[in-house]
């Protein structure tokens, strides 16, 4: 492979303009692909299969599709003393609700009065606002319309809240991704001291996110995907894209001290683009492998970001050296010196290794104890009460919640087939009689008199347990023609399914990665080692991710509005970006490390030589990773805000803790047993030649190498 990359640098380099001309093409394609056709994105969680899933499509048939059109609910409160059914209170609720049904795109509108859905107390109502459309679909005027409408009620004194999905509108601004880049991009000036060398991995993963974005918007106009789609990819297209161009670059600069362009990046792309390849692989199959799970929005997710990482190291490995190529000399700093001052990296593993119990002791400690809290983990998909304590959602939640109960949030739809009146009435009686049931309305029949349907309101709240016990039991119930639907139980199946997956993800994912490891490294317990330091790093950041979403503790600080139950996709998610990232650092500093192992070097020389150099480019690439991703953490998703977080977190533990700490002070007990494969097994195994070897022993042969000079910039 080595070999084979080596001729693609060269290649690219020499030809630069016409891979930088193809490139632009292909660019400009994508856009007009975007352009003419996307379509709209959908956050509805859904699994086929699933009860839920299949009451909903029982409804659907039975009682007509009109289910497509957003809705919004209207509520209004009063305090003290005052009704609205007072005289003046009505007429403004009246006057409110007429106001609303003249508003753009409203096909029908539900005042509380007509409705009677007012509270016992009297303060708290709300009128019910149907569209015409999607809540994609809703225009920015009819959001303005609708609050203009609603709030005319204020003038006599009501409060008047909103909640509904259409209300989210559609982001215009990418404050995340901005701060992200600015920050990678002071940390690439650092580290390579040249505003030219700093600029191409920017530019790079940039372009890589251009073509990731607008390849996702071209496949919303063919299937169904998350809008936080885009988001998860920007997030990993911007980190991997950096990271990747940045090994490139820093191989390119160490190689042309001896050699001119063309050959410094046919030698950089054959080494440096060998561990691109397969850092790159371990996160596409992390990704793609979502696809196993079953469920719909999780595998779109996966494969659209994994197209995007997929983007970043095609970019990489071809536009990188071409880039390179009109940059020249001007990617070395101005002053280079020699490699009298002992670099941190070698310094780092040097005092690692001479106190190697005690810092795998230390390492794996700190671990533990930020690990503790996962011990306390509770999944569930998010809603109105996750959001913003002074957003109008968040606070029409409350209302209403307060104003008719707990579970009015929440309610359960259940669907009768092969219904009669008398079977019906039966259903609502036995659902009646179970725990945590508040009411039960009566069954609501379908044209042709053979479905029923009813509507149970909890005690409980949407994400409580009680409801999930609610839930079970009604469809423990001895009768099969009884469905349990509704966006509560949806959100319950769908992290009940979410939870049986990730063992057997976790069980394909790591297993591949395991094989490919053994494929880099010739060993049994290089693999072996890495796939438990990640689950080090898994075991820390979920630890971090409750401390902070879950239990609340940092949460203002980090910005984090409010606080509760973790995304239910959080962990399957998590698992395999995470898994995917950490591989991406073990083979970046191991792969060194054998290097210089192979060819004499003992095992801790091997790791010293390694970390020399190795650690300073792995931590400039970890430094970039965790600002990109801390960016995320400003974005009002709450699955990207949590997103963001936990893989800033988990990156900071797995490089700094895992990567540089516990590898080398474990490779250094095992010694030389390290790097022992079986003689039959390592027969098997194809020798892709990930150290560039071969390579080496082939441009030896053709002609004599000049000794390495080491790069150091100030």
């Amino acid at each position: 492979m080595a070999t084979m990359l080596y001729r693609l640098g060269r290649f690219s380099f020499r030809r630069r303009k016409l891979v930088g001309l193809l490139w632009v093409v292909v660019l400009a394609l994508f856009g007009v692909g975007a352009a003419t056709l996307s379509g709209p994105t959908s956050d509805a969680f859904s699994i086929p299969g699933t009860e839920s899933s299949r009451a909903m499509q029982i409804l659907e048939e039975k009682f007509g599709g009109g289910a497509d059109g957003a809705s919004a609910k209207v509520v209004f409160t009063v305090t003290g003393d005052a009704k609205l059914t007072g005289a003046t209170q009505k007429a403004a609720i009246e006057k409110a609700v007429a106001a609303l049904k003249t508003a753009p795109q409203v096909s029908n509108v539900a005042g509380p009065f007509e409705a009677k859905t007012i509270s016992q107390d009297g303060q708290t109502a709300y009128a019910t606002v149907t569209y015409s459309v999607a809540a994609t679909d809703v225009t920015d005027g009819a959001r303005d319309a609708l609050k203009e409408a609603g709030d005319s009620a204020k003038s006599a004194g009501l409060g008047v809240e909103y909640s509904g999905e259409m209300l989210q509108s559609a982001e215009g601004g990418h404050s995340s991704e901005a701060l992200g880049i600015i920050i990678a991009a002071f940390v690439l000036l650092v580290t390579f001291g040249s505003l030219v060398a700093a600029g191409l991995p920017l530019l790079t993963a940039i372009i890589g996110v251009a073509l990731g974005m607008t390849g996702i918007q071209i496949a919303t106009g063919f299937f169904d995907l998350s809008g936080s789609t885009s988001a998860l990819a920007t997030m990993l297209g911007l980190a991997v894209g950096i990271d990747y161009a940045l090994f490139i670059v820093s191989r390119y600069r160490h190689e042309l001290l001896n050699n001119d362009g063309e050959e410094a990046a046919g030698r950089a792309t054959g080494t440096a683009g060998s561990a691109v390849v397969f850092a790159g692989l371990t996160v596409i199959i992390a990704l793609a492998a979502l696809s196993v799970t079953g469920i719909p929005f999780l595998s779109a997710m996966g494969l659209a970001a994994a197209f995007t990482v997929a983007m970043a190291v095609i970019i990489t490995l071809t536009l990188t050296p071409a880039l390179l190529g009109f940059a020249g000399r001007k990617v070395l700093p101005k002053k280079v010196r020699s490699t009298a001052k002992v670099a941190f990296g070698e310094r780092w593993a040097r005092l690692v290794l001479k106190n190697r119990i005690v810092a795998l002791v230390l390492a794996l400690g700190v671990i533990g104890v930020v690990a503790l809290p996962a011990l306390d983990l509770h999944l569930a998909l998010p809603d109105d009460s996750t959001a913003s304590p002074d957003s109008t959602q968040r606070k029409a939640y409350d209302q209403l919640a307060e104003g008719f109960g707990a579970g009015f949030n929440g309610p359960l739809i259940v669907v009768v087939e092969n219904a009669t009146q008398s079977t019906a009435t039966a259903a609502q009686q036995a659902i009646a009689k179970l725990d945590d049931v508040v009411m039960v309305t009566p069954a609501t029949f379908n044209k042709a008199g053979d479905t029923a349907m009813l509507t149970v309101i909890p005690g409980s709240g949407a994400t409580d347990e009680a409801t999930k016990d609610l839930v079970t039991a009604i469809r423990a119930l001895p009768d099969d023609d009884i469905a349990v639907t509704g966006t509560t139980a949806i959100n319950i199946d769908v992290t009940d399914k979410i939870t049986k997956a990730l063992v057997p993800y976790l069980a394909i994912v790591v297993g591949l990665a395991f094989v490919l490891l053994m494929l880099v490294f010739r060993s049994i317990i290089v693999p072996l080692k890495a796939t438990l330091g990640f689950l080090l790093s898994v075991a820390a950041t979920f630890g971090a991710v409750v401390f902070v979403f879950q239990q609340g503790h940092l949460a203002g600080l980090l910005g984090v509005d409010s606080t509760g139950p973790i995304i239910s996709l959080m962990p399957i998610f998590l698992i395999g970006i995470l898994f995917g990232l950490a591989m991406d650092y073990e083979v970046f500093l191991v792969t060194r490390t054998r290097e210089e192992y192979v060819h004499g070097a003992s095992p801790n020389d091997a790791v010293v030589t390694g970390m020399r150099h190795g650690a300073r480019v792995v931590t400039a690439a970890a430094l970039i990773m965790m600002s990109v991703f801390a960016g995320f953490i400003l974005a009002d998703d709450t699955i990207i805000k949590t997103l963001g977080f936990a893989l800033a977190f988990g990156v900071t533990v797995d490089a700094f803790l895992v990567r540089m700490t516990i590898v080398p002070a474990v490779l250094s007990l095992f010694g030389k047993a390290g790097w022992w494969l079986p003689k039959w097994l390592d027969r098997i195994l194809p020798n892709v030649d990930v150290e560039g070897e071969a390579l080496t022993k082939q441009l030896a042969a053709e002609a004599d190498v000049p000794g390495e000079k080491e790069l150091v910039t100030v």
